[in-house]
């Protein structure tokens, strides 16, 4: 292993301001369910211009609540992207929905809109209720095209931003942030700690509906309401003065509740989240000059950056044709950790997991485009501490590492 210090595809940033904003929690009468989470979530809202924002547990918690609250369940349909982490589809699962999968973009790796509108075309029997889809890597999808498509069928619009806290999109000459809902009903983030906002593990839903969010809250706290109580009787005591300990359980909920912890950091990381997004976009122009540099014959490119969306860049993802160069990808991410890069691969399509290929009845040939970019998908180190020396020494390396040596050429 090379002395150089190891460069990891994406990492946390934590500073004396967040380990304070802990303590100090710590230090309090709450460690959950005390103040920090609502500060937490207004100071989300107010960032993403969204009117309600629920905080939870986790990104995949944040999307299991979104089907909830929408109220979909078995006989439904959810479209979307295999190019996702698997809990994109599992929120479907999770409420007894099926999964259908649209094929995508694969020089952008973002859901295809024209693969969505086929699927709702097919859909006779209107059973598709929500499309799902996932801000890739940082920059948004078409959502004002998916969205209108969703409202002429009468289909609910989450879209999975745990990649795109930040980014936003133009849409007639305005700048739409992704979570302001302006193209969707409701908008999921996930704080894992290679995200842009880490809390350890935590997450959070946009929603410009009032009556959305109170769902969302009810479903996160196990169904649990302290007002707005059915039973009068047990309620309020003979003299009808409400009962101090009474509660009712009005839905089958779950313990999706951030802690006052997490959301005591979440504050401090998003106070920093501009400047993080900046030096991500500094980061993503830097390697791309790199590699046009490095690499002039084409043989590795970047993914696609639209000129009309601001990418906040959670990764950075390039395109590598390792059958033409005659190395695996399995050689070059070893050669590169044994230096001390770390890479990774995003994603696995989810069709191909096999617990999908045995519901959904998919196999290798069925989503082609989202096939043909996974076999060629590498992501490179992308967090802002990332210095220029950094940079150059990751495409110095990545050009070492897909070498074919000498010996092997001659032998070919």
């Amino acid at each position: 292993m090379s002395e150089q210090k190891f460069l990891p595809y994406g990492r946390q940033n934590v500073t004396q301001q967040d380990i304070d904003a802990v303590s100090e929690v710590l230090s309090s009468d709450w460690l959950t369910q005390g103040p920090a989470i609502p500060e937490f979530e207004h100071a989300l809202a107010d960032y993403l211009s969204a009117n309600e924002v629920v905080a939870c547990s986790s990104g995949t918690a944040a999307l299991h609540l979104a089907m909830l609250a929408l109220g979909i369940g078995e006989g439904d349909v959810i479209i979307t992207t295999p190019n996702t982490f698997v809990a994109s589809a599992n929120c479907a699962r999770f409420v007894g929905a099926q999964v259908q999968f649209a094929d995508i973009n694969p020089n952008s790796g973002l859901i295809d809109t024209q693969s969505i509108k086929r699927l709702l075309e097919q859909d006779n029997q209107g059973k598709i209720k929500a499309i799902l889809p996932v801000h890739f890597a940082g920059q948004p999808v078409e959502l004002p095209a998916i969205y209108e498509l969703a409202q002429k069928h009468g289909a609910y619009v989450i879209d999975d931003a745990c990649h795109a806290i930040g980014a936003s999109y133009e849409f007639e000459g305005k700048q739409c942030k992704v979570g302001d809902s302006s193209h969707s009903d409701m908008t999921v983030f996930s704080f894992h700690p290679v995200k842009h906002i880490a809390t350890g593990e935590g997450g959070a839903i946009a929603t410009n509906s009032e009556e959305l969010a109170e769902k969302l809250r009810l479903f996160r706290n196990h169904g649990i309401t302290r007002d707005g109580f059915i039973n009068d009787e047990m309620s309020k005591s003979e003299d009808g003065v409400p009962n101090p300990w009474y509660h009712e359980m009005h839905e089958l909920g779950f313990n999706y509740r951030i802690t006052d912890i997490q959301a005591a950091l979440g504050v401090k990381q998003l106070e920093r989240l501009p400047r993080s997004i900046q030096r991500r976009n500094e980061i993503a122009d830097s390697y791309r000059k790199l590699i046009s540099k490095t690499f002039s014959d084409g043989t590795i490119l970047p993914l696609v950056q639209y000129s009309n969306r601001v990418n906040s860049y959670h990764l950075f993802v390039v395109k590598i044709n390792f059958e033409k160069l005659g190395v695996s990808r399995a050689v070059v991410m070893n050669r590169l950790r044994a230096t001390g890069i770390g890479t990774q691969v995003h994603y696995i399509p989810v069709h191909l997991q096999p617990y999908y290929r045995r519901v959904c009845g998919t196999a290798p040939g069925y989503l082609p485009d989202a096939e043909a970019y996974y076999e060629q998908a590498l992501s490179l180190p992308m967090y802002p501490e990332l210095t220029d020396n950094d940079l150059s020494r990751i495409v110095s390396e990545l050009a070492r590492a897909i070498e074919v040596p000498a010996e092997e050429k001659a032998v070919r």
